[in-house]
């Protein structure tokens, strides 16, 4: 990029010295020093968030990049990663195009260079892998000149009532000031510490010091060209004010841990120590280890982590100077027993009548075996990529047509075992497929979210009753609903599958159900209704979490970070309606980052993709939830990885403020609205044939699925999203 400011005056200046009308420049006194070549070096690793480490300032000119995201800088499952400076930001410079793609297992293992031009300015970066949108920064390019190399000064000064030996009475006082010179960068933070130990901390009003005894406090200032002030300090005594205080403080101590049923505590245990004064006023707290153990300052809970016997002594001091009596707690800390790390033994058995093929007629019986050591605690399966059910018994599969079944244990240590699949197929054998009208395993009949409690049974047409009531089904009124419920039950009482017992459970359910009430349901089924039951019926997988609150929304990254997705797994949805109410409850000033996954077509122990909540961003869609100006260029109501919007339409709500989402698709077209106005209509160009992504780019290829799961992406803790009152209506 030629600067046009600065080539004018060298012209000009090169034309005067050539008619004599200026002296050359001496060459004893260069008017700047040459830039230092300079190395940028970015670095990455399993963390999806932030990058390891990244420059922050450079100076203009030429400069080597160096990305690397290989098992050296921590990446320990191959993830990848890009380093890529934005162009199409008018706040940021555009004038160096960069975008690296590197994982351990290129063939340069995910050590990248480049070389580039830097110019005055601010350069925007980020990482282009769907769902790493917090992987960004800014880097600050200078000049070069006028570099600023001088710390700050700083001073301090201590006040309070002093008497007549200098010492100061109740507490003291200090100040700190810190200037930097005219010209310079500025004060960028003045920090502090209390003691020759003590921690340095963000120094923002007067340190207020009321403990009797003798105390000094370190200061220094740093500026924001990065340069820090010698270290100084201040001494002063502070004494109690004059009292005829003679009772010393009361004192107590409680031992926590996990525990034996001996008492004794395993690997570690907890000494929390309290005291009390009402006159003076508590000054200090000590304690010791032993019978010969030193005292020391006690200022957070005692953890005693060696195997033995142990005392631990204690004692407090008011400000008059009164010491309690020595008090003590005993304890034995023991070794935790070897970690089961084993997970049970699984098998299984398929049984039923074979043809001259080896396909199963009309019917097979899956049997699922598990045994271990320490106890199983749980058997489940998969049928057919569907979600993880509990195993109660063998499973009848009368479906014809090829089945996969995939089955898994945990012990009571949490270890699960692999999943193992075992293939089959069950043929028709001369009875024709079961007239259900929809497909529902459920194992309890679920009329709408109410819960009967009555098994979903077999029926004598070899559907099942959950199948039978159709409650999917968009009834005009919830009385014809109700008449319709009442024939099947009616005809199931009488054939034996139900009792009456049962008969009145379900008609209870469909009652509450509200199906076919106008204004209700309005066609819509509701998979999230703020109960403990509703969010039961939803799966976590990969990092993050959620939480439910107690006025029935739930809130992402509640408890750990890490990029996760919350999923429903009861069934898979082709042409629908979800709608949905999101709220930006991000902490501070930052803003929500989440995403609304649809059609992703399975989520477990698929061989393609071992990571279960990169399925949804790998194989389907995610409509992005993300109201930042900066940052991620996919803003709320974005197709990620394919469609952008900004943030006009719509608009912005404040944070804190509920916001209706509805997503509709029909076919292979999306349109997304937020508060009722349309924000972004996107057609899939690959229409319905799906092909996998290419491995070193996921999500970028425009094929997806015409039917699958739907899910709630968390992003982090720092990136937290409300969601409420979510419902679906097939199309």
């Amino acid at each position: 990029m030629i600067r046009r400011r600065r080539l004018f005056p060298a012209l000009l200046a090169a034309l005067l010295i050539l008619l004599g009308l200026q002296a050359a420049p001496s060459t004893a006194r260069p008017e700047r020093a040459a830039a230092a070549e300079q190395v940028l070096t970015w670095t990455a690793n399993d963390d999806i968030t932030k990058y390891t480490s990244a420059p922050t300032t450079a100076v203009a000119g030429t400069a080597t990049i160096v990305f690397e995201n290989s098992a050296a800088t921590g990446n320990t499952t191959g993830m990848p990663h890009t380093l890529t400076f934005v162009t199409s930001d008018p706040e940021f410079n555009s004038d160096v195009e960069l975008n690296i793609l590197a994982n351990p297992n290129d063939d340069q293992g995910g050590r990248h260079t480049a070389q580039v031009t830097l110019t005055p300015g601010r350069y925007f970066y980020h990482c282009t892998i769907p769902g790493h949108g917090q992987m960004q920064g800014i880097l600050v390019v200078t000049e070069g000149t006028g570099e600023d190399t001088t710390a700050p000064q700083a001073s301090a000064h201590v006040t309070g009532t002093q008497n007549s030996q200098g010492q100061y009475v109740g507490s003291a006082s200090v100040a700190i000031h810190a200037t930097d010179e005219e010209g310079g960068s500025g004060v960028d933070r003045v920090e502090y510490a209390v003691g020759d130990a003590g921690s340095w901390q963000p120094y923002t009003t007067p340190v207020v010091i009321d403990q009797v005894g003798s105390h000094k406090v370190r200061y220094r200032a740093s500026d924001k060209a990065g340069n820090v002030s010698a270290e100084k300090s201040v001494g002063f005594t502070v004494v109690a004010p004059p009292t005829d205080d003679t009772t010393a403080p009361e004192t107590s101590a409680t031992v926590s841990g996990e525990r034996n049923p001996d008492g004794t505590y395993v690997d570690m245990a907890t000494v929390t120590v309290t005291a009390s004064d009402t006159g003076s006023g508590l000054n200090t707290i000590e304690y010791a280890i032993g019978a010969s153990g030193a005292w020391q300052p006690y200022t957070m809970p005692v953890m005693v982590h060696q195997v033995g016997t142990h005392t631990v002594r204690f004692r407090a001091t008011d400000k008059a100077g009164n010491v309690s009596e020595v008090k003590s707690v005993e304890f034995t800390v023991v070794a935790a027993p070897p970690e089961d790390t084993t997970p049970p033994v699984t098998g299984v058995s398929v049984e039923g009548t074979r043809n001259s093929d080896g396909a199963f007629v009309a019917s097979a019986k899956v049997a699922v075996s598990a045994t271990d050591e320490g106890g199983v605690e749980t058997v489940e399966y998969s049928l057919d990529g569907g979600p993880y059910l509990t195993y109660l018994g063998p499973v009848i599969v009368d479906r014809a047509g090829a089945h996969t079944l995939a089955y898994r244990a945990t012990d009571k240590a949490g270890n699960t075992s692999p999943a193992r699949t075992v293939s089959f197929t069950v043929v028709a054998g001369g009875v024709p497929a079961p007239p259900c009208p929809e497909y529902d395993e459920r194992l309890t009949v679920i009329v709408g979210t109410v819960d009967s409690g009555v098994p979903n049974r077999l029926t004598s047409n070899r559907c099942r009753i959950n199948e039978m009531i159709e409650d999917e089904k968009e009834w005009t009124s919830h009385a014809l609903f109700l008449k319709h419920v009442k024939s099947v039950l009616d005809r199931l009482r009488r054939e034996g599958v139900i009792d009456q017992r049962e008969h009145k459970a379900i008609t209870k359910a469909a009652r509450q159900s509200g199906i076919g009430k106008p204004g209700q349901t309005e066609g819509y089924r509701t998979v999230f209704d703020g109960s403990t039951g509703s969010f039961a019926k939803w799966q976590h997988v990969g990092g993050g979490s959620f939480g439910l609150n107690p006025d029935g929304s739930m809130t992402s990254g509640t408890s750990r970070g890490g990029l996760g997705m919350l999923w429903f797994p009861e069934r898979k949805y082709g042409d629908f309606s979800l709608r949905l109410q999101w709220r930006d409850d991000a902490p501070g000033t930052g803003n929500a980052n989440s995403g609304v996954f649809v059609r992703f077509p399975w989520v477990h122990d698929h061989p393609e993709e071992p990571r279960p909540e990169w399925a949804a961003i790998k194989y389907g869609h995610e409509v992005q939830v993300f109201d930042r100006p900066d940052g991620d260029m996919y803003k709320t109501g974005s197709v990620y990885g394919f469609d952008r919007v900004g943030l006009a339409g719509a608009g912005v709500t404040e944070k804190g403020t509920w916001n209706d989402y509805e997503i509709r698709v029909v076919d292979q077209h999306y349109s997304v609205y937020r508060n009722g106005v349309l924000i972004n209509e996107f057609d899939n160009t690959g229409g319905q044939d799906f092909v996998p992504p290419r491995s070193d780019d996921p999500g970028t290829d425009g094929r997806r699925f015409a039917s699958g799961y739907i899910g709630l992406q968390v992003h982090g803790t720092t990136d937290v999203v409300s969601y409420r009152d979510i419902r679906i209506k097939e199309l």
